[in-house]
């Protein structure tokens, strides 16, 4: 191989450490605020089907710029007060979101104790806990909690770890490190309805908390999920896109 060669080869090889070219309008979030925190569930085992979702290779938030942006300016207004926003999904490709259906037609109940105990998972779609088209895939929709800026850390999510209800009482689910909202993430069952009555008091108050800064800074609520909010001025209102998350 001579040296001209050897040296494009060398460069190609180098490509997909640095990155690739994203659409124009999406950036990666950890670009425009480096401090949000970053969990996300569908890079890794720890969601409703129990493995890495298709399209996502790598473990990081993509988003419109214009909603990086409103999170960034979030995030300021949080600190203050002793907050950081979590994320958990940000950007999903439409092949992800077919991936999900897939799912719902086979057997697969592997994560069926944490994430839907009560449901029976081919009626999740019609129930509207999972859509065929989904707000994530025009990117501009976020799945985000708060966190403690003294709470950072978390209880490590292992495949043969005992599952405990999403809904349990906080201190005997998953410790995840945000504030009691109530339930886990992607909790698929009523209790993770935005204005479920029978929850603590605190869940309450905290669902509010996130739910009143979301909506100042111009996002839009899905009253089944308290965690799911879009921009409302999204730039890509009607637009799927399916380019992977890496």
């Amino acid at each position: 191989m001579n040296l001209h060669r050897k040296l494009c080869y060398s460069l190609l090889c180098l490509l997909p450490a640095v990155g690739y070219a994203l659409p124009k309008g999406f950036v990666y979030l950890s670009d425009i605020d480096p401090s949000i925190i970053q969990d996300m569930r569908y890079a890794g085992p720890h969601n409703f089907i129990g493995r890495t979702i298709e399209g996502y290779l790598r473990g990081t938030c993509i988003l419109t710029k214009k909603a990086a942006l409103r999170l960034k300016a979030i995030q300021k207004q949080l600190k203050p007060k002793g907050y950081s926003l979590k994320v958990y999904d940000c950007y999903r490709p439409q092949q992800a979101v077919n991936d999900f259906y897939r799912w719902s037609q086979n057997k697969n109940s592997t994560m069926k104790a944490e994430f839907y105990p009560r449901e029976d998972k081919k009626e999740l779609f019609r129930k509207g806990y999972i859509a065929n088209y989904s707000g994530h895939s025009r990117g501009s929709t976020v799945d985000l909690t708060l966190v403690p800026l003294n709470k950072r850390t978390q209880e490590s999510f292992s495949t043969a770890s005992k599952l405990r209800a999403c809904y349990a009482p906080y201190k005997k689910r998953f410790k995840d490190n945000s504030i009691n909202m109530g339930t886990g993430y992607d909790c698929l069952d009523k209790t993770a309805h935005v204005f479920y009555k029978q929850i603590p008091r605190t869940a309450k108050f905290n669902r509010y908390q996130l739910r009143k800064i979301m909506l100042s800074n111009g996002f839009y609520p899905y009253n089944k999920e308290w965690w799911h909010y879009t921009l409302r001025n999204e730039p890509f209102k009607r637009t799927y896109f399916n380019f992977p998350v890496r």
